[in-house]
């Protein structure tokens, strides 16, 4: 085996990573070796990995800056994927306005930023007020989520009835005086009952689809730990969920990632629209599809042999 690559993860994540397993026995079967580093490891030697790809740094967001940094060192030793630019991007879910203004359907969201007036957004949030910065006019919601426009795995996440506006505030408040971006979006009740629509490219081409239980539920409290337990199905994503998907796809503005998972729940007239792009450090759910784990390792010798790198 010529190749060596570096399936990237954190210490509390590696035994949680369900796709590791099927991802490396996958790339032995394309001819590649891999190892599971540890991105905060001082130790390891990144230019010893003809690539490095990004799986499960799931504890980067209280980390953010010292993550970032890390992309552009490790970048600069090998062939970080996805690189740091779609990174940096991807983090920060102010990226749905992008989405928003280039077309694609996306879950109507209102950003309030450190230095704002919280009870002020709040209240024309849910006094319906047009012009969230998310794409579709927001419209009166009687449940409504709060979080954190840098955040993964629902952590600092919450769903308040209208009814828990105060608590909703005190939330707010929370997350601002910690310096966080903080997006306020309706809760679209359709996913109680539909959940989310996971769609997964690899290279800019489909590879599969997956069903994710609803997360958020009332009075729940806040998640503990790295990520929210997921109940995972297999799904077929209808020709809807396709084509937003596509569209979302093609407005990332940067060369085809190497993987790209854009989540999709349904809004009240039951059209697909864009929850978030997973381009960082995605589960991939490769056991819930077969061939999956091979298409992506076949992915990945193929453009690193393109590059001369075996």
């Amino acid at each position: 085996m010529d190749l060596r690559i570096a399936l990237v993860t954190a210490r509390e994540a590696l035994a949680l990573d369900e796709d590791m397993p099927p991802l490396r026995a996958a790339l032995a079967r394309a001819g590649a070796a891999s190892d599971s580093p540890c991105w905060d490891d001082p130790h390891v030697d990144w230019s010893g990995y003809d690539a490095a790809l990004l799986r499960s740094t799931w504890d980067y967001v209280d980390r953010i800056d010292e993550f970032l940094a890390w992309n552009e060192r490790c970048a600069a030793q090998t062939r970080l994927l996805n690189p740091p630019d779609v990174v940096r991007w991807n983090t920060d879910k102010h990226y749905l306005g992008e989405l928003a203004r280039a077309g694609v359907p996306v879950v109507p969201t209102r950003f309030v930023e450190p230095g704002m007036d919280a009870a002020r957004e709040l209240d024309a949030f849910l006094s319906a007020a047009p012009g969230g910065q998310g794409g579709a006019t927001e419209s009166p919601c009687d449940e409504f989520v709060v979080k954190p426009a840098i955040g993964a795995g629902s952590r600092d996440a919450a769903r308040y009835a209208r009814t828990e506006a105060a608590l909703a505030l005190e939330h707010l408040r929370r997350l601002l005086a910690a310096r966080r971006s903080v997006m306020l979006q309706p809760y679209l009740r359709r996913v109680d009952a539909q959940g989310e629509t996971a769609v997964l490219y690899f290279g800019g081409e489909f590879s599969h689809a997956i069903r994710k239980g609803p997360l958020l539920r009332r009075g729940a409290g806040l998640v503990q730990g790295l990520f929210a337990r997921e109940d995972i199905r297999p799904r077929d994503a209808d020709a809807a969920e396709r084509s937003v998907a596509a569209a979302a796809c093609a407005a990332i503005p940067f060369a085809r990632p190497t993987y790209a998972r854009i989540d999709l729940v349904r809004d009240a007239g039951d059209l697909p629209v864009v929850l978030e792009l997973e381009l960082t450090e995605p589960s991939l759910f490769l056991h819930h599809a077969p061939g999956a784990a091979d298409r992506l390792a076949r992915l990945l010798v193929a453009r690193l042999q393109a590059e001369g790198r075996a």
